[in-house]
């Protein structure tokens, strides 16, 4: 049974508890077919309903998930401690395009924020009870909002993007429901969503966002929820334009009870107007996050939304780690007040690697996508053989089967790690490996 591994417990809790070692372990491996209900339970002489129990249970962890006949596997990222992180092995001497981290280049040094954001506190601690707001970050985060035409609302302050879209969803949502997702899309959101017990409904997606028709069927077909990426979409680079954002009001407006989330992750280096959906449903959420701009170990995003929301996701947030740090919330404020990032040449720098990559690759008949942020997306026919041939001539992609459920196959690359002197020998490199011919060696 599952090769040299054999699955123990009497109860549904036991059975699972088994599972989720094996997998933190590594002895049970992502991909890895679980055996059918009724096998397992003859083979460990319980009730079949034991074992249902406990498939349920890991589906709700995020450790499994079921197709149907086709049975239950171990997830491609199951949620264990053990499985958190699975990223491409990158062998020396390779350069490594898989990551999408920013430019560290880019980014502003953030010991001097922080200590001034110390010496601007006056030496006063925060204490319990204290706002968890800073008064400052506020003013600007509301400032920004209203001038790109977001709704008016309170605001919140979490440890990034993920988290506050795992607060929103639990706010709202229950074990089971569905949630409109976009694909391809953030691997992190399709791994999120299994974790806490929810449906993924995936949703197709252009160079100006997500198809407003497949949005339509995914609400007509029970969808609660929808998580759109405003800009910078992970991995295609989507940024959603005027014309689009007024498609999917009006789609979101036939459907007031769904649950938006939008995501700017691209604030502060994207130079493409913001056209925001929020306010187009009864109960959404915009989140804001600076890890892309000013340093992903900032952990903060400014989040806002309708009052019922925001107010449950700060009272639960009051449960649990209470605030995310003042100081680090005023550190923030002095990288945005002092000028420490250049938005505008920083959005310029993404796009000239991103067209000077996208144009290599076109000259040579392989088509790309990448309207905005740090990655370019490429359409492949064989994904497992294009990573391998690009990875034998030096050059580690992400595959996309990380990024995706039903979109067809291709691969990322980042260009934050590239100079425009790289992009004519990594576009030839690309074609050769897509055209199934030898690649040569990068150097």
């Amino acid at each position: 049974m599952l090769g040299e591994y054999r699955i123990t417990g009497r109860r549904a809790m036991e059975i699972a508890s088994d599972v989720e070692r094996a997998v933190g372990a590594g002895r049970l491996e992502p991909g890895r077919q679980l055996p059918p209900m009724r096998e397992l339970a003859r083979t460990l002489g319980v009730n079949p309903n034991t074992v249902a129990s406990a498939y349920r249970i890991l589906r709700e962890r995020g450790v499994i998930e079921t197709a149907g006949r086709k049975g239950s596997r171990v997830r491609p990222r199951p949620a264990t401690t053990g499985r958190a992180e699975i990223l491409v092995q990158v062998p020396a001497g390779v350069r490594d395009v898989s990551r999408g981290n920013p430019d560290t280049a880019l980014l502003p040094p953030l010991a001097s924020a922080f200590a001034a954001a110390a010496a601007r506190a006056d030496g006063a601690p925060v204490l319990y009870g204290d706002d968890p707001l800073d008064p400052d970050l506020a003013r600007i985060a509301r400032a920004d909002l209203d001038a790109e035409g977001v709704p008016d609302g309170p605001l919140a302050v979490t440890s990034g993007s993920l988290d506050a879209m795992e607060r929103v969803l639990g706010a709202h949502l229950r074990p089971g429901d569905a949630v409109a997702v976009e694909d391809p899309g953030w691997g992190s959101v399709f791994d999120l969503l299994p974790a806490l017990g929810l449906r993924v409904v995936p949703v197709g997606v252009d160079d100006e966002g997500p198809l407003p028709d497949a949005v339509r069927r995914a609400l007509e077909g029970g969808a609660r929820a929808l998580v759109v990426t405003a800009r910078a979409q992970n991995p295609t680079g989507a940024a959603v334009g005027a014309g689009r954002a007024g498609e999917l009001r009006e789609v979101l407006g036939r459907h007031p009870g769904t649950l938006l989330i939008e995501d700017d992750h691209g604030y502060g280096m994207v130079d493409l107007p913001l056209h925001p959906l929020a306010g187009a449903t009864r109960s959404w959420a915009f989140v804001r996050s600076v890890a892309k701009a000013y340093g992903p170990d900032l952990r903060l995003a400014v989040l806002t939304g309708d009052a019922v929301t925001v107010d449950r996701v700060r009272g639960r947030q009051r449960l649990g780690p209470g605030w995310v740090s003042r100081v680090t919330q005023r550190a923030v404020v002095e990288l945005w007040t002092g000028g420490a990032v250049d938005r505008a040449a920083v959005a310029e720098s993404y796009g000239r690697r991103r067209r000077a990559l996208i144009a290599e690759l076109g000259r040579r008949g392989v088509p790309a996508h990448g309207r905005s942020g740090v990655n370019v997306w490429i359409p492949v026919s064989d994904e497992t053989g294009a990573v391998a041939a690009l990875l034998q001539a030096g050059w580690a992609v992400a595959p996309g089967a990380r990024f995706r459920r039903d979109s067809g196959p291709a691969i990322r690359v980042t260009v934050s790690t590239l100079a425009e002197g790289d992009m004519a020998e990594l576009a030839e490199t690309t074609a050769r490996a897509l055209r199934g011919g030898p690649a040569r060696r990068h150097v």
